[in-house]
């Protein structure tokens, strides 16, 4: 008989698309991304890796098998808090560190930005424009850190974000690879618990930490499972939009949203361009 505890908390209670993983294929792609974090490190002859630890799914999911491949000593956590951030959810990034046993610091990233902000007084302070500099922040001390311990920084970006540009340029996203790169989001929180994630911190909600109360589903305009479901069928299926309507009978908005997402943010996912030769 096929063993699927986690299956009855991964999804919403209806959900357009079931993307989840056999028994089998859960364990082939835990066993494959543990190979890549390994492969990576060794290869860029590094002592071990250095990870932003948020609190949320996809940085705990990392952590767990970043220690997989490396050990305890070879993943060195950072949770950088700053002023907007759940206090809850930055106390869950320390209870995974000390749940794992690694080394982990905590970096005070409010008054860095803030020196940014000062030193910058000419721009217009919109709520996005801060809030990246929060995530670029993180960014830099990841890699000070990095630099200074011959580490390579693990990224936490799951295929939706990626394929929706839900992500800072040279932010979160300035890293040296992504393990779960192309895992949905349904996949993450499948993985998470089938590796031993807690549940509270499977289930719970997204949030990019940008500005207080932000959540992903209010800044993508629609939960995870819809833009799973979306980009598994029509950006990476290829159907047709009304097909894929359809199929998933969900309405042609959010369709039309989740394509919008993916082709305006083609820029993060190439390199900067230059003009030919």
């Amino acid at each position: 008989m096929s063993r699927m505890p986690e299956r009855s908390v991964l999804l919403s209670e209806d959900p357009p698309l079931d993307l989840r993983l056999s028994d089998a294929e859960l364990a082939e792609t835990r066993e494959r991304i543990v190979s890549f974090i390994s492969d990576v490190v060794e290869d860029a002859g590094a002592d071990g890796a250095v990870l932003g630890l948020s609190g949320g799914i996809d940085s705990t999911l990392t952590a767990h098998l970043a220690v997989e491949a490396l050990g305890t000593d070879g993943l060195h956590g950072l949770t950088m808090p700053s002023a907007v951030n759940d206090p809850d959810v930055m106390s869950d990034a320390e209870r995974v560190a000390a749940d794992l046993g690694i080394e982990y610091d905590v970096i005070e990233i409010q008054p860095i930005a803030e020196a940014v902000f000062e030193a910058l007084p000419g721009p217009a302070e919109t709520r996005m424009a801060k809030g990246n500099v929060f995530v670029r922040t993180r960014a830099v001390c990841n890699y000070f850190v990095a630099n200074a311990e011959n580490r390579v920084v693990l990224g936490t970006g799951n295929r939706a974000e990626a394929m929706t540009g839900y992500y800072t340029k040279y932010g979160d996203q300035a890293v040296d690879c992504n393990p779960i790169g192309n895992l949905y989001k349904q996949q993450v929180r499948q993985l998470a618990a089938h590796v031993g994630v807690p549940r509270d911190l499977v289930m719970q909600e997204p949030t990019a930490g940008m500005w207080e109360g932000q959540t992903d589903a209010e800044e993508l305009g629609l939960d995870y499972d819809t833009v799973d479901a979306i980009l598994a069928v029509h950006v990476d299926g290829g159907l047709s939009r009304d097909a894929t309507a359809r199929e998933l009978d969900v309405p042609g908005e959010a369709i039309d949203r989740v394509a919008d997402l993916h082709e305006r943010s083609a820029h993060k996912r190439s390199m900067p361009p230059a003009p030919e030769r």
